[in-house]
């Protein structure tokens, strides 16, 4: 039975991950601080948690034991993360090093945190120029994050091991933080007949879907190798059809008001505006064998079922108050009410909350 040891396994990724090897039939060690963050369904499947410090050298180290088949690192953040990974790394056969599409950089050396948004012109291969490395700002940062993975990157790509840097974008399912469909659900469980947009709803912003992530991870697993791949969801959809998607699974009906340029500054956002297109190239993921989990669609499902029971049950993401600014609703009435609109009536699927 091989043996896959995820750092960080508790969180979006490694849970996702874990579950499928688990489904596989791999034997999965799950590394994290805090036994009570172990996911039931991983202990359920047969996961085991194991208890250590990421920042703890002594403490991976005796996590990873005699060595492993898969190790996932899904909390390398700097280049000195990288450079402790390398001894784990140098007894695995193969190694996943979790990265993202915060790297890249436009023609205008612009990316995902600049002030001004870049304008990447067609999707986004693994080539594209990134951010210069850096170790001397925070990654915690806006300004610090994507200089910091391209950093650790290098660490880990110069060593010669066979380690797989994934990139991804805009990471969604089940423990996402943040889980940005809940601007979406809360409207809906607030019973809100009509959805304004605004750019006419036409913003897209490439997801990845954990489930895609552990779908990708899994084919590396068995294919070793010193390479970057980009992993996004096989479909880009706009805000529009991500709202049509949500509202949809939901059961709930409005109606759709499209805003140009003339309306207000601010109404009608939503977190996937853009006003260009950020779109992974996921060519490369796919001729090394990666098949798709599935579609947004069908791999947000599960998400928007866990957000709605939680609501129910009155307990919001933990992040619910950074949404504030997408729901906006006495603007949006004063909007409509000049329009001759309404945004009254009942919710489709349940009381106002």
């Amino acid at each position: 039975m091989p043996r896959a040891l995820i750092l960080g396994g508790t969180g979006l990724v490694g849970r996702a991950t874990a579950l499928r090897l688990l489904e596989s039939g791999w034997r999965v060690d799950v590394v994290g601080r805090d036994p009570d963050r172990m996911p039931a369904e991983l202990t359920a499947a047969g996961g085991k948690f194991v208890e250590a410090d990421r920042a703890d050298q002594a403490q991976t180290r005796a996590a990873l034991g005699s060595g492993a088949d898969l190790l996932v690192d899904c909390l390398c953040f700097t280049a000195a993360d990288a450079r402790s990974l390398l001894p784990l790394a140098a007894n695995s056969g193969s190694t996943v090093v979790m990265s993202s599409r915060a790297v890249y950089v436009d023609a205008a050396g612009r990316h995902v945190n600049s002030d001004v948004p870049p304008h990447f012109a067609t999707p986004i291969t693994e080539d594209r120029p990134t951010l210069a490395p850096a170790t001397d700002t925070d990654h915690r940062s806006r300004e610090g994050y994507g200089p910091n993975k391209v950093a650790a990157e290098q660490v880990v790509l110069e060593s010669g091991l066979p380690v797989s840097v994934v990139r991804a974008s805009r990471m969604h399912g089940i423990g996402a933080s943040p889980a940005r469909e809940w601007a979406v659900v809360k409207r809906v469980l607030d019973g809100r007949t009509v959805l304004l947009l605004a750019r006419c709803g036409a913003g897209i912003v490439h997801g990845t879907a954990a489930a895609n992530l552990a779908a990708l991870i899994e084919t590396v697993a068995h294919r070793p190798g010193t390479r970057v791949l980009n992993c996004a969801d096989p479909d880009a959809p706009s805000a529009l059809e991500i709202c049509r998607t949500i509202a949809g699974h939901l059961g709930h009906v409005w109606e759709e008001v499209l805003l140009d340029d003339t309306a207000p500054a601010g109404l009608g956002r939503t977190p996937w505006d853009s006003p260009h297109p950020i779109v992974l190239d996921t060519s490369a993921a796919t001729a090394l064998g990666h098949r798709p989990a599935g579609t947004y669609a069908t791999t947000i499902a599960p998400a928007l079922d866990r957000l709605v029971d939680a609501a129910r049950r009155g307990r919001r993401p933990a992040d619910a108050d950074s949404f504030t600014e997408y729901l906006d609703y006495a603007a949006e009435d004063a909007f409509l009410a000049r329009r001759g609109g309404s945004l009254t009536g009942g919710s489709a699927t349940g009381p106002r909350r």
